[in-house]
């Protein structure tokens, strides 16, 4: 993430507000504003189609197709994209530019087979048990197969720094998206929910065209070595468990809460509970900017420190090593504390807005009891999750996956406790998996803080370890000679 380093820094450095505000905006784009372009596209789509004039039953096998292409699109992917992005990583560092198609096909493939095996099985019972229209099933399973390709193919264009082009092929995708729904529901007279269904799906299948041809036109040669690939699987097996753990931990209060009495199940298939998704959807975004600042601050900050501890360590003498370590943990002491600090006044701003208008905008009720918890939670996993981008910086995969099972199941457990309790501590469970979580990654980039030396120095090997019988031990006879 050099790249955006580089920008913010010219940016930042005339000190301005205008230039503040820049900055932020351009943090915005090269981050979140995929998700926002999506999102808005699904808000113009209901006004202007008049969404809310379908069918109660309708509507929501609409809302829940479209929650569960995301939900599951972004599971099925997150066991392979941090091996694969570490995998890319290492062969750009070495310059072998060659070995990226190989890696880029693996993973797909793998991907690709996954989520379609998994999406099949809940497409088959859609049509077979809630008697949904085949074609709807399958321009559903279309989109979530595009989403999938979609997400995949991000993470090679993330790699390569290529930000501003992945906000530009979402913005041209749900522009397209939007004006074939009108074309198709107020031209062709399609129906509402399958006209909005259909253009979505054809808006994730370009974006994904288009991030595919960009990946194919920065890498066109192939070395073929597609068995390096997987060997990294089993080598960085952690950073697959980590990454699962930590999207799995993101929904899995949603799925405890789907068991409960409130859920909803819609055409036998989906199940969802209305008040407390959206209440988790409002929480997410409250504290959604916690990623921005991270990214800014980071790239503008740490980066720096930890290149200056690096290259110390390539080349420099002992004392120059110990300053650059002490200086590289005091800046990230002090990023920690800087994101707290920031995310907490935007999250009480933003808290009190939603409390204050929400109600008058229809969302009230349920939904503003369950939200305050939940946005709690949400505000301490963005912080845990910025210790966990601090341990992959030094190599810490145990920390990781300890923070990520911590996380994950606790949210669990706490999640099944909390909902026999009363509305308003229905997010008690992520408040307490997010809590543990950031703890064991605090504990454990203090443990890094005191060991680094012996992690970096001491956990080399200077023979290739390998399976066989032991050599005799026995280095010289002068007798044999």
């Amino acid at each position: 993430m050099a790249g955006i380093g580089v920008k913010l820094t010219n940016i930042y450095k005339k000190n301005t507000l205008t230039t503040d505000i820049i900055g932020v905006g351009y943090s915005m784009v090269v981050t979140i504003a995929p998700m926002l372009v999506v999102i808005g596209a699904l808000v113009l789509m209901e006004y202007f189609l008049d969404f809310s004039s379908v069918a109660y039953i309708t509507r929501e096998l609409f809302s829940c197709t479209v929650l569960y292409i995301f939900i599951f699109s972004l599971l099925t992917a997150s066991p392979f994209n941090s091996v694969l992005s570490k995998y890319m990583s290492d062969v750009i560092y070495e310059e072998k530019y060659e070995d990226i198609l190989p890696c880029y096909y693996v993973g797909m493939f793998m991907n690709i087979l996954l989520s379609s095996v998994l999406g099949i099985i809940f497409c088959v019972r859609e049509v077979i048990v809630g008697k949904v229209d085949i074609i709807y099933v399958f321009t559903g399973y279309c989109g979530y197969i595009a989403l999938v390709l979609v997400f995949y193919s991000m993470l090679y264009l993330s790699i390569c720094k290529d930000y501003k082009k992945i906000s530009f092929f979402f913005a041209a995708g749900m522009t397209v998206t939007f004006f074939l729904s009108l074309l198709l529901v107020k031209i062709f007279h399609w129906s509402i929910t399958y006209g909005m269904l259909f253009s979505l799906a054809v808006g994730f299948w370009l974006i994904a065209c288009m991030e595919m041809s960009v990946v194919r036109s920065y890498f066109r040669e192939n070395s073929g070595k597609y068995r390096e690939v997987l060997g990294y699987f089993r080598e960085y097996w952690p950073l697959v468990v980590t990454n699962f753990l930590y999207t799995l931990g993101l929904y899995i209060h949603n799925f405890v809460f789907w068991t409960t009495d409130l859920h909803m199940i819609v055409v036998k298939s989906f199940v969802c509970v209305t008040t407390y998704d959206m209440a988790t959807c409002l929480a997410m975004f409250t504290n959604i900017s916690a990623s921005v600042i991270f990214i800014s601050r980071v790239e503008m900050y740490f980066h720096d420190r930890y290149k200056a501890y690096s290259e110390a360590v390539i080349g420099g003498r002992g004392a120059d090593i110990a300053i650059t370590k002490k200086r590289m943990f005091r800046t990230l002491s002090e990023e920690l504390m800087s994101l707290a600090r920031v995310q907490f006044i935007i999250t009480l701003v933003i808290f009190l807005i939603c409390m204050i208008f929400l109600p008058q905008l229809g969302f009230g009720g349920m939904i503003l009891r369950i939200y305050p918890c939940l946005a709690a939670g949400y505000f301490i996993l963005f912080l845990m999750y910025a210790e966990i981008i601090f341990m992959h910086y030094f190599n810490d995969m145990k920390g990781c996956v300890l923070t990520g099972l911590a996380f994950c199941l606790i949210t669990m457990a706490g999640s099944m406790i909390s909902t026999h309790f009363s509305e308003i501590w229905y997010g008690a469970g992520l408040v307490a998996g997010s809590f543990a979580g950031w703890t064991v990654a605090y504990m454990r980039l203090q443990w890094m803080e005191k060991h680094l030396d012996f992690h970096i120095f001491c956990n080399g090997h200077l023979l290739k370890k390998k399976k066989g019988d032991c050599p005799s031990p026995k280095v010289f006879d002068r007798y044999e000679q």
